[in-house]
Order: structure tokens, then C-alpha cells, then sequence
């Protein structure tokens, strides 16, 4: 048997069933492991069945899945976090975004997991040594950081602690490759981790060039949905450098990296976006798309993405 084998064979708990949460439970319902899931908030758990038969009916019509009621039957509500826990050898955390919020569950979680369980966080930037110093399942901690949807998109970035244990870091790389996740692993522990990083750079500059008048948010979204992103669906930022200079990327680099050295340069000190800003920004999206269609949106872009999944998926398919 498999170390990856071994690490489901118990199925795997669901601990916090927000979106996230609920993401992470078809990832892996779909791929055969049996799933336990676990919130404090009764009435969010009592919404749970309908958003996973959707999401599941959704699938189906983009060809991604076949069998959605089975796949949904594989998915259990517990009503207790023993009873979620009691006997699996991985659970995926996915509470609140808060040091003291995980640091409770997982003084928890220490006097129920067996000696061999693992806990994968989905903490978007919170280092898991934050919350999980001085525990005795702290070598059998780390994150495991998923892209929201995670079933649709899916890097998973999995960084260790100081003390994580080099097993477990490789027994969660197996997991997630045999649920039909992509793993990045990162080296050490990093504030914000690789993807929100590389993200947030982004986002800096498109609020710089919004606040400075450069650009409406609708003109600087479609640089990147009509623009940067098409090329970025399918390959990363060096790859497209190397692609774009006839001598590949040391070419790029000597041809623009003094551009984008003057560009870093002229930023100076970073500034935290301001509530004036934030209300322009606002008022801007909200004008394009009220808070009540939020709902509606997100749906819309997870529709979108099942489409772009189904044609990666056939492309890869034929090359």
C-alpha cells in the first residue's frame, strides 16, 4: 500500500465548511475518499447538501464529473469535531483567517488526533508555526494552501513549519497529487506564502494605477482578463518571458530589466491603501455589480472556470 493510499484510507475530515471548506470536500469526494465535514455554525452546515448538489450538478454539465449523486453520497455532516476526527489520518483545516481562531481549534485537535494524523491548513497567508508552536501534533502540521474553488483550480501550495516533519510534507505532496491537485511546495515559511505574494504585487500596482488616475478599474480587470491572464491560464510568468524574445529569457532580461528595475524604483516606500481609496474602488465595482449580484457572479465565474478546466483538460489531453 501507498503511502498515499494509507494517508485516505480512512477518508480525510473537513474542519470548517465555508467555501473553502466545502471546495474541499468535493475535491475529495470526487476522488473516491470517503469525506467527514465539521462547522460550529449549524445553519451553515444546514445549507451544505444544496450548494454541494449544485456545484455537483454544475460539474456534470461541463463534463467534469460523471456520477454526481454518488460523488455527493461520499460527503457525511457531523455534528461534533470528535466525531469528525475519530479514526482519519487527515483532516484539511479551514477556519477563520484568524491566529486565535486556529490556535483554539487546533489546542483542540491535539488531544483528539491519533498519533500518525496529519492537519493541512488552508491558511491564505498565516504561517502555520503562528498556531501550532509547543503542540504535540505540531511536527504533523503544516499548510496546505488551495486556490478558491480548489476542485477547479488546482495548485495547492504546501508549506512546513521549522518543525514539520519531511514525511508528512511528502505524504500530503501523494494526497494531493492522487486527488487531482497540483502541489507546490514551498521551502520555508513566508507571510502571505508564493501565490498571494506574487498576487499582491500585482494588486499594489493596479491600486497605484487606479489612485493615481492612470486607469478605471474596469480598463485595468481587462488587461488582465483580456491581456496578461489568456497568456497566464496556461503558462507562468517566466515561461511567457522566455517565449517573448528571440533569445529566450536571458534576451528578455537584458532587453527589459532595466524597464522593470525603474518601474520597482519609482514606487518608493509602500503606502496601505487608503479608506479614500478604498471608497473610490468601491463605489466603481459596485456600480458595475451591486452587492446583492455578488451571489449570482461568483456562480458566473465558476462556470466560466469549469469551462476553461474542460478545455485544459482536452487540450492536455491531445498533446
Amino acid at each position: 500500500m501507498s503511502r498515499t493510499e494509507h494517508l485516505g484510507s480512512t477518508g480525510v475530515a473537513i474542519v470548517g465548511a465555508g467555501l473553502v471548506g466545502l471546495g474541499w470536500a468535493i475535491v475529495f469526494a470526487r476522488a473516491g475518499l470517503k469525506v467527514r465535514v465539521f462547522d460550529r455554525s449549524k445553519e451553515l452546515v444546514a445549507t451544505l447538501p444544496a450548494k454541494l448538489e449544485q456545484s455537483l450538478s454544475d460539474l456534470e454539465s461541463f463534463g467534469l464529473i460523471e456520477a454526481p449523486q454518488e460523488i455527493g453520497s461520499r460527503v457525511s455532516y457531523c455534528d461534533t469535531l470528535e466525531e469528525a476526527v475519530d479514526g482519519i489520518r487527515y483532516v484539511q483545516e479551514s477556519v477563520l483567517e484568524r491566529v486565535d481562531v486556529k490556535r483554539a481549534l487546533y489546542e483542540q485537535l491535539d488531544g483528539m488526533l491519533g498519533q500518525n494524523t496529519i492537519v493541512g491548513s488552508s491558511s491564505s497567508g498565516i504561517p502555520s508555526s503562528d498556531f501550532t508552536e509547543g503542540l504535540s501534533i505540531s511536527p504533523r502540521c503544516l499548510v496546505a494552501h488551495p486556490v478558491n474553488p480548489p476542485y477547479l483550480v488546482p495548485v495547492v501550495e504546501l508549506v512546513p513549519a521549522s518543525w514539520t516533519l519531511p514525511e508528512v510534507v511528502d505524504q500530503v505532496d501523494d494526497l494531493m497529487h492522487a486527488v487531482g491537485q497540483h502541489p507546490v511546495r514551498v521551502a520555508r515559511e513566508l507571510r502571505g506564502f508564493v501565490l498571494n505574494r506574487l498576487q499582491g504585487v500585482l494588486l499594489r500596482e493596479a491600486w497605484a494605477l487606479f489612485e493615481e488616475g492612470y486607469c478605471s478599474t474596469a480598463d485595468l480587470d481587462a488587461t488582465i482578463s483580456k491581456g496578461l491572464g489568456l497568456r497566464w491560464s496556461f503558462i507562468g510568468p517566466f515561461e511567457t518571458i522566455d517565449l517573448n524574445a528571440p533569445g529566450g529569457v536571458r534576451d528578455y532580461a537584458n532587453r527589459l530589466g532595466g524597464l522593470y528595475l525603474d518601474i520597482v524604483r519609482e514606487r518608493g516606500e509602500p503606502q496601505p491603501w487608503s479608506e479614500e481609496l478604498i471608497a473610490r474602488v468601491d463605489a466603481e465595482r459596485r456600480d458595475a455589480l451591486p452587492l446583492d449580484g455578488l451571489q449570482d457572479r461568483t456562480e458566473w465565474r465558476d462556470r466560466r472556470l469549469m469551462a476553461v478546466a474542460a478545455h485544459k483538460r482536452d487540450m492536455e489531453a491531445s498533446e
